[in-house]
């Protein structure tokens, strides 16, 4: 685990006022997750655009994957709740770039959404465009930070994807740090931060990452002073999703602490109510702070 200053969350964590950042390593994962978040978006009466790469596949392809036989994307076309887009177009109409004209185009549109009585706006955007008129780094990090009053009112969502083949690392890196959120480029994954006051888990704690989430337990519990007793925050608010042998192993862990350690479990009600029916109040060492959000179990 490294210290960052980020919040990485699973897809389905995002809400309403979150600009996200995500920065795929192949092909298939970004599709997985842009799947869900149309879906999710979707059944929330939210709009959805979704602004792709010239070379991606066509429309009809993309609502076909996206709508895996169900009919409701297809449905959401028809109806204007899902619209697809092109980069280009979007950012650089006429061959050049114009910050100012591009926060202005995505006002109307968030504004048009809420005039067509829709609940919000959910974007993802390809800045795959950036490189392709030899864009200079700085200047797309400060139109990134200059779109952040598009959040204040909490009627959009975006998530700005940068595909690692097309992106150094310095501004993959430079990415977090003006977007508040990472998003996990898998939705069955783990990832782990160090925080101020302990340790903080998000993705999915289900059968396919199980050995994961145990060992990014053990790791997050490990005591690095010895010599006395641990007390620390472990924030499992991100998770998504738990599976009762994943919370048993949180359980067992945590009691297998040293008498006089505390560590505080932040979660949200339904994984607090679990944690509760399986012992966790039976164990000294955890002390569950919930909290409204859920996690599916």
């Amino acid at each position: 685990m490294t210290e960052t200053s980020d919040r990485t969350v699973p897809v389905e964590r995002l809400k309403l006022g979150d600009h996200a950042c995500m920065s795929p390593r192949d092909t298939d994962s970004p599709w997985k997750v842009f799947t869900a978040y149309t879906r999710t978006s979707l059944a929330r009466r939210e709009k959805v655009l979704l602004v792709m790469n010239p070379d991606d596949m066509n429309d009809d392809d993309v609502v076909a994957l996206l709508d895996g036989g169900s009919g409701h994307v297809a449905t959401a076309r028809d109806s204007g709740q899902l619209s697809l887009k092109r980069n280009t177009e979007m950012y650089i109409p006429d061959g050049r770039f114009l910050e100012d004209r591009t926060i202005e185009l995505y006002t109307r549109e968030v504004n048009r959404s809420y005039s067509e009585g829709w609940a919000g706006l959910r974007l993802t955007a390809d800045m795959s465009w950036a490189p392709q008129i030899g864009l200079d780094h700085e200047r797309l990090l400060d139109y990134e930070a200059a779109v952040a009053p598009l959040f204040a009112d909490p009627l959009f969502t975006a998530i700005c994807w940068y595909d690692q083949e097309r992106f150094g690392d310095g501004l993959l890196s430079d990415m977090t740090k003006v977007h508040p959120l990472r998003v996990l480029e898998n939705l069955d994954s783990i990832d782990a931060d160090v925080t101020q006051d302990g340790s903080r888990i998000s993705g999915s704690a289900e059968l396919g990452t199980r050995a994961e989430f145990v060992e990014t337990l053990r790791e997050a519990l490990d005591r690095r002073d010895t010599t006395g007793p641990a007390r620390f925050v472990l924030d499992l608010r991100d998770l998504c999703f738990m599976e009762a042998h994943c919370a048993w192993q949180l359980i067992s862990l945590t009691g297998s602490l040293p008498d006089g350690s505390e560590v505080t479990v932040r979660c949200g009600e339904l994984l607090g109510l679990v944690l509760r029916q399986l012992g966790a109040d039976e164990v000294p060492q955890l002390v569950l702070s919930v909290e409204g959000d859920e996690v599916a179990v």
